[in-house]
């Protein structure tokens, strides 16, 4: 079927925002029956979503676009989730110091910010697979924490592949927490109540730079936030080969990012690639991981947060069974995804407390 055309991002929000709030028989009579696959059932409002992104030839990620045409098309396709901007009581533009030069970062400040004091800081690095994700793309699901967690958020624009492949954006987001760190004050927050945080890619490097900051003997984030990361390259457990397709995110997606982000295959098992294979996880900062129950990726983040647990360290972990790979993006438009995401923002202004 050829995709219909595209019509203002505001209307298409506006077409997704109505579709994903009908009731859920309406759903079904327009969209059809829901997937049930693996003991779960997707959500009514997702399957809408996913009913009318297919309908606007948005079943993939990358879609055999070159980098920069999926750059352009992630950065719309999250402005029309995104919808007008969460409000949050300040956005400050900031250029930190990282191991190539200045990195541009975003710094949000939550409307409930407290007084008298410092505020504790989520470090945030983006999603988008290493490649295509940039501080617009996650404008709204950092201004979403912000707002909710009551902590600061500083969103960090490390460098991507294929133009900067690993480590690259290891070197850069582990730079970026120590800044922080060092600089607590002068963005204020509270150094003892940093964590740092991310989504699929970016919760990768929120685990990576909690294991840089142990090994390295730095001062350890507080938690760490890990979103549908990405743990394992491998790609071998059981959730990669159900959600292969049809559910956005699909495994020809995943080696397309892989292949820009790792140009020598040898480094897919490296320790700060795949933290599944790091020996020892102990002495790591309290984590809460949270997965999509339809995500190729969700097998791997839960593997994670046993071993974590495993080895000794405290792990809270949620996974949303209805819910699709990208749900941080979705707050304005689907109510369960806005609902996962208000347990995340939650656990963030619980874990730093």
């Amino acid at each position: 079927m050829a995709a219909l055309p595209r019509l203002s991002a505001s209307t298409e929000h506006r077409i997704l925002r109505t579709a994903c709030a009908l009731p859920a028989g309406v759903q079904r009579l327009l969209f059809g029956s829901r997937p049930a696959i693996d003991g779960q059932r997707l959500a009514s409002d997702i399957n809408a979503l996913l009913r009318l992104a297919a309908l606007g030839g948005e079943t993939s990620v990358t879609g055999g676009l070159s980098v920069e045409e999926a750059r352009a098309e992630n950065r719309l396709g999250t402005a029309i989730a995104a919808g007008p901007p969460v409000p949050v009581a300040a956005v400050r533009e900031l250029e930190i110091p990282g191991p190539a030069g200045p990195m541009p970062a975003r710094l949000y400040a939550p409307l409930d910010m407290p007084s008298g004091g410092p505020s504790p800081l989520l470090v945030y690095f983006h999603g988008g697979g290493w490649v295509i994700g940039d501080l617009e793309t996650h404008d709204s699901a950092c201004r979403f924490l912000a707002a909710r967690s009551g902590a600061l958020v500083l969103a960090v624009d490390y460098r991507l592949a294929p133009e900067h492949p690993f480590p690259a954006a290891v070197d850069d987001c582990a730079a970026a927490f120590r800044w922080a760190e060092r600089n607590a004050a002068s963005l204020g927050a509270d150094p003892a109540r940093i964590a740092v945080g991310g989504d699929s890619a970016g919760g990768n490097l929120a685990a990576v730079t909690c294991l840089v900051a142990r090994d390295e003997g730095e001062p350890m984030p507080a938690m760490q936030l890990l979103i549908y990361p990405v743990t394992d390259g491998e790609g071998e457990m059981p959730s990669r080969a159900l959600f292969e397709d049809g559910f956005l995110l699909t495994k020809a997606d995943m080696e397309w990012f892989e292949q820009r982000y790792l140009p020598d295959a040898a480094l897919t098992l490296h320790p700060r690639v795949s933290v599944m294979h790091v020996d020892d996880l102990s002495g790591l900062p309290p984590a809460y991981v949270t997965t999509a129950g339809f995500d190729p990726l969700r097998d791997e983040g839960e593997a994670y947060a046993r071993r974590l647990r495993a080895a000794g360290v405290p792990v809270a972990l949620r996974r949303h069974p209805g819910l699709v790979h990208g749900f941080a993006h979705f707050t304005a438009v689907s109510r369960s995804s806005r609902a996962a995401m208000l347990e995340a923002a939650g656990a963030l202004r619980m874990g730093l407390a």
